[in-house]
């Protein structure tokens, strides 16, 4: 516990930076471009292999914002040849305008598989100490509403295939926009097996 609480100190320190606030209402008007893989209010369709997009509905403003300038900065450790190009135009204001209005669409939840949500929710709520794998619940708390004035997601209701995907990302170091390296540290501790429960877990998480 009190590696978490240190652990999650550190990250706060980090992370917690400032994002200008953006208008919901033109943000609206700016996502048409989105829809085909976000949904029209952020709720992406379920995924299938080879199309695998997150929910945007509900995550906190700050965290799309970064996200965005990461697609943006080739230099971010984010990189993804269609988000890429979707951004590429876009200046700051439009980036937190679309993120204010994704933000303020409400999240559809999902349900987690039977036979891989309690070793999910192990993980999630315990890590695993053999392995030295932290509990999310340190930084994306016993919900998983995350915490916006530190950067770190909400994560509950996520579809399970997105989180495996970018679980897998950081494990591999496909993606590295991460700050400290701190998912990809706890990602290249995570066999596939608790990768796919706590994803699991997290889908039906609320």
């Amino acid at each position: 516990m009190k590696r978490q609480l240190i652990t999650l100190i550190a990250a706060l320190a980090i992370t917690g930076v400032a994002q200008a606030a953006g208008n919901a209402d033109a943000g609206k008007a700016k996502t048409a471009a989105c829809m085909a893989c976000h949904g029209a209010d952020g709720n992406s369709p379920e995924p299938k292999p080879g199309m695998v997009y997150p929910k945007l509905a509900g995550q906190h403003a700050s965290v799309l914002t970064k996200q965005l300038k990461d697609f943006k900065n080739p230099a971010s450790g984010r990189m993804d040849p269609i988000m890429m190009g979707m951004v590429a135009a876009l200046s700051d204001a439009d980036m937190a305008d679309i993120s204010a209005f994704y933000a303020s669409q409400k999240k559809t939840l999902g349900t987690a598989a039977a036979d891989k949500a309690k070793a999910g929710e192990k993980i999630y709520r315990s890590g695993n100490a053999a392995s030295g794998v932290t509990a999310c619940t340190a930084c994306h708390g016993p919900d998983g509403a995350g915490n916006a004035a530190a950067g770190f997601p909400q994560l509950n209701g996520q579809h399970a295939m997105y989180t495996e995907k970018a679980l897998k990302d950081f494990r591999s170091g496909k993606r590295a926009n991460d700050s400290n390296k701190m998912m990809r540290d706890i990602a290249g501790k995570l066999t596939d097996e608790e990768i796919a429960a706590v994803a699991q877990y997290i889908q039906g998480l609320r």
